[in-house]
């Protein structure tokens, strides 16, 4: 048992929380020099060689399903984050963080099927349309753009969260991100590199911090935590995202949201630890089988 597999799962979540939303604090001040799509590939091709380099992935015997499994989780990954940095070109990390909650918060309600989840999905919904501020801005005048690729990013995160889990079962240790994290690049990779055009110090040097904390400790904490908690219940804990989000932009970017914004976001939230009361930490013995 290694160390990280003696702190709760629901810490290593949290921790993961933290580190991922300041990173994309982080990105959004790169995103203006090298694009979204070249942020994206900076900071997964930096991480997957760390990763790579640390794990040394083992690439024979694996089924068929696994690397199937392992495939779809790389494309997630790469389309997960290219559309949310995308998003945040268009909207501050706050709005564009909760907007795209939207998509593990349908997940577990899906997986728990209570109607009360499924009430506070419409409560959460109710927040997104405030935090959008669709209610305040003429509808020529929204970012339609920003609001629709967070959206992206959110079914993405969605995926991630189902595949991430099973990616966890099938392959040893982190071998399974790894691998995932090169599919990624890879893919994301053609848009990117023609963005770059600079390579200068500082620019690499905030590629490799997004790569660090937006990459390799979040998703190697939440890969960890899945193989201990359900998925349903691992996507109730991003309840603290938008907040967390919005924390780091104010410190970070120096965004401020306006008052229905922050409602928004507070239904969301509430949304978030209404679906949660109805679910353990632990994985049942039927979803473990199953991922």
């Amino acid at each position: 048992m290694t160390a990280a597999d003696r702190v709760p799962a629901p810490l290593l979540v949290l921790a993961g929380i933290v580190s991922v939303q300041f990173g994309g604090a982080l990105a959004a001040t790169l995103i203006p020099h090298i694009g979204a799509a070249g942020s994206v590939t900076m900071r997964l091709l930096f991480a997957s060689v760390i990763l790579c380099a640390v794990v040394r992935p083992r690439l024979r015997g694996y089924s068929a399903a696994a690397w199937r499994t392992v495939i779809l989780f790389g494309l997630a990954l790469g389309l997960m984050n290219f559309a949310f940095y995308g998003s945040l070109a268009h909207l501050p990390i706050g709005v564009a963080v909760t907007i795209e909650f939207i998509g593990p918060l349908l997940l577990s309600a899906v997986l728990s099927r209570r109607l009360s989840d499924y009430v506070a999905v419409a409560g959460a919904a109710v927040g997104v349309v405030l935090i959008s501020e669709a209610l305040h801005v003429p509808l020529d005048q929204l970012s339609w753009a920003g609001i629709l690729l967070a959206l992206t990013a959110g079914a993405c995160w969605a995926a991630y969260i189902i595949l991430s889990g099973r990616t966890g079962a099938a392959f040893p240790k982190l071998d399974g991100l790894a691998i995932a994290m090169l599919i990624a690049t890879c893919f994301v990779a053609p848009f990117g590199l023609a963005t770059v055009g600079d390579w200068s110090a500082p620019l690499l040097a905030k590629g490799l911090g997004i790569a660090v904390l937006s990459s390799l400790l979040p998703y190697s904490l939440e890969l960890i935590a899945l193989r201990r908690m359900s998925a349903a219940v691992f996507g109730i804990l991003l309840s603290l995202e938008p907040a967390c989000a919005a924390l780091a932009g104010l410190l970070v970017l120096g965004q401020r949201l306006h008052v229905w914004q922050l409602l928004g976001m507070a239904l969301v939230v509430g949304a978030s630890i209404l679906i949660m009361g109805g679910g353990g930490t632990e994985k049942d013995p039927a979803e473990a089988a199953a991922t």
